[in-house]
């Protein structure tokens, strides 16, 4: 977690990306993770991100929305 909706996450290529969720919080099982205090729950699941409600984001939209750490 670094601030807001913005998580740092490295990836198998060994590349860190920041990614900002804020635009894809809402709706659905999405909505829960606007609650800060919810969003920093996050969670390594498998190959992904995930929440306790089951949220979570395919790694290959991770990767493509992800800013390149310099």
């Amino acid at each position: 977690y670094i601030e807001s909706y913005k998580l740092a996450v490295t990836f198998e290529d060994k590349k860190t990306k920041i990614v900002d969720l804020k635009s894809y919080l809402d709706r659905g099982v999405f909505l829960p993770l606007r609650d800060l205090d919810y969003f920093r729950s996050v969670q390594l699941a498998g190959n992904t991100i995930a929440w306790d409600n089951e949220a979570d984001f395919c790694p290959d939209v991770l990767y493509k929305i992800g800013k390149d750490v310099l």
